[in-house]
């Protein structure tokens, strides 16, 4: 494929996509409703872990989705999300926010997209483990939607120090390779390894996300173990994983 028809290629989907988002709501009034893929926390005895994803807000929806972690332990009457969020940095000294919300609510009116889903005993003892993750976070004070870091590059950071969770991170979860000064790191699977320079240029293998190639973001890729193709914008193209809660996937 000639450079010329890639970059071609990629100017025609985003076109085609700013076209189909060219009526999104106003981020004040956008739906933060939930959409049912959680379980009610109120009559749910076990624990619960999810992993989370939906298009962000406005034009960079075209491009990439904001991510999350959401857990419940045992008998809790609420769950606790982790995300980051670039503009807490304007009243605060940290982008990370741990808080009580729906864990399965719209981002801006966009639906969100399950990506993991543990159960009873195995999501218990991942709670910690996912806790001490984000609150040993190496970029609290930095943000960039590009390259990152990001949510994106957050949630990265627990699904590799948790990687029972198996999440395979879309291609649109921009900053999800990125890794500070490090070039290598395993997978964001935490399966598997993971070249990257500055989160621009990386090269992915692994079990859980396949190949992965990401030249200035855009990132493409195949996987023969879970059947899919992997394009920029687009996202993963094939069938929906299989998510069995309280499964090793």
């Amino acid at each position: 494929m000639s450079r010329r028809f890639l970059v071609f290629s990629v100017l025609i989907l985003t076109l085609l996509l700013a076209a189909k988002s060219a009526n999104t709501q106003d981020w004040r009034t956008a739906s933060s409703a939930p959409t049912g893929l959680a379980p009610d926390a109120a009559s749910t005895r076990e624990a619960v872990v999810q992993v989370y994803g939906a298009r962000t807000w406005g034009w960079r929806g075209n491009f990439g989705v904001h991510t999350w972690v959401a857990i419940k332990p045992a008998n809790a009457a609420a769950y606790t999300v982790y995300e980051v969020i670039g503009w807490r940095l304007r009243w605060s000294d940290s982008v990370v926010a741990i808080h009580a919300r729906a864990p399965d609510a719209r981002w801006y009116g966009n639906e969100p997209e399950l990506y993991a889903d543990k159960r009873g005993e195995e999501a218990e003892k991942l709670i910690p483990r996912i806790d001490a993750a984000a609150r040993s976070y190496p970029y609290p004070r930095d943000y960039s939607a590009w390259p990152g870091p990001n949510s994106n590059t957050f949630v990265a950071w627990i699904t590799r120090a948790v990687p029972e969770l198996a999440v395979d991170l879309p291609p649109t979860a921009i900053g999800k390779d990125y890794l500070g000064d490090s070039v290598v790191a395993t997978a964001p699977s935490g399966r598997g390894v993971q070249l990257s320079i500055g989160g621009v240029l990386a090269l992915t293998l692994s079990g859980v996300e396949g190949l992965e190639v990401n030249l200035l973001g855009l990132t493409f890729g195949i996987n023969p173990f879970d059947p899919a193709l992997k394009l920029p914008l687009l996202g993963r193209l094939g069938p929906a994983r299989a998510l069995l809660p309280g499964s090793a996937d």
